[in-house]
């Protein structure tokens, strides 16, 4: 099958390596000009050219952005299916619609407030108690369009530093981790659930997601699943699905965000799982059986950020897999990840410390159930 895919970057490139077993042909349509899949055929289209010429080469389009024109994709639905459907991104690139749902579902999200001013967003600030983030309703990820108030005088200058119309100002939580769900729904509606991940965040960039975790509760995990099905029920959601909460300490889960795509947090299941969230996504998409999501071993993805490392040492490392995006070195860019796998958790954190080490600038890995092992 010829798959189309709206976004020319890394998780698309990924996409594509899962998909060529399966016998699957690419095209990728990039809007922004500058693609960096480095597979496939990729049609450069930022004035929107060439929709015609992409749509007779695919049968089946997905995408691995969520930040797309929403009126394109609707378009594109009058021609060809898309899988996740537009209302997915709709709801996902605008945070108010994201909050609204989750509270529709019932699904718990940190106190917040909608604010239009510098005014309102310092009473938001007072009325929720400092500190608080405040975070542009669109276009935010990887920690962009967001700031974080310690006081409700700061107020004015994070309104002009956002410097967006509209913002979501949410309570700090007091949480032991944060973690994550990465589920499959097939166009039958058949569901599979991964195991939840642990991640690190370093400057709102996501360093390490470690899986399956050793002290998770299964009431924990079969919570997380209830809210994650609802979300792609409601949606009638076709393909991968990330959804990213908070523990609190008493074990209770709070919903940060989803993304409507793969996921750099489900990356650890290309080596830790018996079937990549890649491989699964296009299963989904394409109508196929849903493969197993169970995890192989404790597995921790690491993310390569701005510079890389001494990758010949890394893959000196047993059961180390890297994982290249063939992209230019650049601050704040994600360049690559490895994926350590480990028998145990204590193997893993030894292994994935001696490669941080390997790693120009990378943080210290920490783990919430490190103490126990």
């Amino acid at each position: 099958m010829n798959i189309g895919v709206l976004g020319a970057g890394q998780l698309g490139r990924m996409l594509a390596l899962a998909g060529y077993p399966l016998g699957n042909r690419f095209t990728f349509l990039d809007t922004t000009g500058n693609p960096s899949a480095g597979v496939g055929e990729v049609i450069v289209d930022p004035d929107n050219q060439h929709l015609a010429a992409f749509l007779t080469k695919v049968d089946v389009i997905t995408y691995e952005f969520e930040h797309l024109p929403v009126a394109l994709v609707q378009e594109i639905e009058k021609h060809k299916p898309v899988y996740p459907g537009s209302r997915a991104i709709q709801v996902c690139q605008n945070r108010v619609e994201e909050k609204a749902l989750f509270d529709r579902l019932g699904i718990p999200t940190p106190a917040y407030r909608v604010v239009e001013s510098a005014d309102e967003l310092e009473a938001a600030a007072r009325d929720l108690g400092c500190p608080v983030v405040a975070k542009s309703v669109t276009e935010g990820y990887d920690g962009k369009g967001q700031a974080v108030l310690k006081a409700p005088e700061e107020a004015a200058d994070a309104w002009q530093s956002i410097g967006h119309t509209q913002l979501i100002v949410e309570a700090f939580v007091d949480f032991v981790r944060e973690v994550s769900m990465i589920a499959v729904r097939g166009r039958d509606g058949e569901v599979v659930f991964y195991p939840m991940a642990e991640n690190q965040h370093v400057g709102g960039i996501l360093r390490y997601s470690v899986a399956p975790l050793p002290d998770l509760d299964a009431q924990v995990q079969q919570t997380a699943d209830t809210y994650i099905r609802a979300l792609l029920d409601e949606l009638d959601y076709v393909g991968v699905l990330a959804l990213e909460l908070f523990q609190t300490r008493d074990g209770s889960l709070l919903a940060n965000e989803m993304a409507p795509r793969v996921h750099n947090s489900g990356h650890w299941t290309m080596d830790g799982a018996v079937t990549s969230q890649f491989e699964n996504h296009l299963r989904a998409v394409q109508g196929l059986p849903l493969g197993s999501t169970q995890a192989i071993a404790p597995t921790c993805m690491v993310n390569v950020i701005g510079q890389e490392g001494d990758n010949a040492a890394m893959l000196g490392l047993a059961h180390t897999h890297l994982h290249r995006y063939d992209k230019a070195e650049r601050p704040g860019r994600k360049l690559a990840h490895v994926n350590v796998v480990a028998a145990t958790h204590i193997e893993l954190l030894e292994k994935v410390r001696a490669c941080q080490a390997l790693l120009p600038d990378a943080p210290a890995v920490q783990w919430s159930f490190e103490p126990l092992l």
